[in-house]
């Protein structure tokens, strides 16, 4: 799944000592990558209680909200890239020591947040810290596997993803049955503990032998760029108006920056990153794939907490032990994508998986405040099996296509490509649900006071915490609310599988196909070389 450029080359051996305690590492990698996706899928099942007055939450709005996930999701897309240059540079077991504990540090200050904007804070500190943990475990992978079971381990790296959408949810509606909101975040403290002492004493460090001179302004660029782009994004989805002027000035100015990296890069003789490895169809497929993924799938992870709990009234614990069969399928299919991929090839394998997760979120277009409990979960698990099935073979694809030695730079670009997506997904999937909520909503608030009205017309949980206050006599704005919640979501869910069917024409369009009868996988292939093409 690698991109073919000429004759096999050598690549160095593991060292066997390593070799011997590869197996013990991954489980090191898979507990330090699962309390950074473990934290985001505990918050979105939170957002509900963190929405409520204090002492039960902040009291945040719907802004505040999405800017405590988006202010982590900001740092992290601005960082991700830097952090992989850095790993490969100075040492991935110290960029991966150095983020696990900042993000427990961060964690403790976000569990003790008094207001919104304390929160906003220390989750972008959370974020910075996870920039330098996510790429630095796959970078840790590959070079502690051989090229034949890097498939198997990346799988296995895959399907703790879903252990983490599973235990998140699980693990935050017991804590919010039992203890206050921060304990969401305070419960990150004792595993980054743990996970520290296990990395010390197991994970071998590893860089770039030969990593040339330093960037500092490509490094410069990638930051700014990628900061302004995601802000743009973050914003417009929070305005829903991306024609508003600030919105414009970020994402075109994010968009100006980032060109002007692609150039220097191209122009320099030391780029942080070979802009030649995406001449390669098959290279760019796959990191397209993952943005337009998590395009899809962000946006609908948003909007399917407020179903769960507000529209059906299903509690956080309730929510997220649902959650389980998309979790589930991801932990059983992930590790044996490989096995799949070898007998189809990539890019039917992708494409199918696409096709299956466009099948999953277009079926939220039929569900109402009715729908059967087994539907949900089947649905669920139909997203799980395609996510499990494409992104499995396009993260082998991205990280083989590169020399062992640029594995950070290669997590960085798989990572970022994830997050930039995911940001997308978020804010123009949310901008779209809003815009919709609000349209149909504010027929039913006509007779309140101008500043109630605004108020309540900004999202669900504002409309029935106004109808709460009414009391009998707002039973049927709840009934309004809901109808509309659900209007919105449906339109949401038709733009969000549309975009995962691109994502199936991209991948079978360009994907590689099936291995030739014979040969291994990867055989006869070599990982793009550094400085090809300057």
């Amino acid at each position: 799944m690698s991109i073919p450029s000429g004759a096999p080359a050598a690549l160095p051996q593991v060292p066997k000592a390593v070799h011997r305690r590869r197996w013990a590492i991954l489980v090191v990698l898979m507990f330090s990558l699962l309390i950074v996706v473990l934290d985001n899928s505990i918050l979105n099942v939170a957002v509900k209680t963190i929405a409520s007055p204090a002492p039960t939450g902040l009291g945040a709005t719907q802004s505040e909200l999405e800017w405590a996930i988006n202010a982590y999701t900001l740092v992290f897309a601005g960082l991700l890239f830097t952090a992989g240059l850095l790993g490969d540079r100075i040492g991935r077991k110290k960029v991966l020591l150095s983020g696990i504990l900042l993000f427990g540090v961060g964690s403790a200050l976000a569990a003790m947040s008094g207001s919104p904007g304390e929160l906003i804070t220390w989750r972008a500190v959370m974020g910075f810290g996870a920039a330098f943990v996510m790429p630095a475990t796959l970078a840790v992978l590959v070079n502690v596997f051989e090229r034949d079971e890097q498939p198997k381990a990346i799988g296995i790296w895959a399907g703790s993803v879903g252990l983490a959408i599973a235990i998140g949810p699980i693990t935050g509606g017991l804590l919010l049955e039992h203890f206050w909101w921060g304990s969401i975040f305070l419960v990150n403290v004792p595993v980054v503990i743990v996970a520290l002492i296990a990395m010390a004493v197991l994970v071998p460090d590893s860089r770039d032998p030969d990593p040339g001179r330093t960037d500092p302004l490509g490094v410069v660029l990638s930051i700014v760029g990628l900061v302004l782009l995601v802000y743009g994004i973050i914003r417009g989805g929070q305005l829903a108006d991306f024609a508003d002027p600030t919105v414009l000035l970020s994402i075109t100015g994010g968009l100006v920056v980032l060109a002007a990296f692609v150039r220097h890069e191209k122009r320099t003789s030391h780029p942080a990153i070979d802009i030649s490895y995406f001449k390669a169809p098959s290279f760019s497929a796959a990191v397209a794939a993952i943005a337009l993924a998590f395009f899809a799938l962000m946006g609908v992870t948003f909007f399917s907490a407020f179903y769960m709990q507000s529209v059906r009234g299903w509690s956080a614990l309730q929510a997220g032990l649902l959650i389980l069969p998309l979790a589930a399928a991801q932990m059983i299919f992930a590790p044996r994508a490989r096995l799949v991929v070898d007998r189809f090839g990539a890019r039917v394998v992708c494409t199918v998986g696409m096709l299956l997760v466009a099948l999953g979120l277009a079926a939220f277009a039929l569900f109402d405040a009715t729908t059967p409990v087994w539907v949900l979960c089947v649905l669920f698990f139909v997203q799980g099996t395609g996510m499990a099935h494409v992104m499995t073979p396009v993260t082998v694809s991205v990280m083989q296509a590169l020399p062992r030695e640029k594995a950070g730079s290669g997590s960085a670009i798989n990572n970022t490509f994830r997050q930039v997506g995911g940001a997308l997904g978020i804010a123009v999937l949310g901008s779209v649900l809003s815009t919709v909520y609000r349209g149909d909503i504010e027929g039913h608030l006509g007779a309140l006071p101008a500043g109630a009205r605004e108020a309540a017309g900004e999202s669900i949980e504002a409309t029935l915490g106004l109808a709460d206050k009414l009391g009998p006599a707002g039973a049927p704005l709840v009934a309004a609310a809901n109808d509309a919640f659900l209007k919105a979501m449906h339109v949401t869910a038709i733009g969000s599988a549309t975009i995962a069917l691109v994502g199936a024409l991209v991948v079978a369009m360009f994907l590689p196909g099936k291995t030739p009868a014979g040969q291994k996988s990867g055989e006869g292939e070599r990982p793009v070389r550094a400085g090809a093409g300057r």
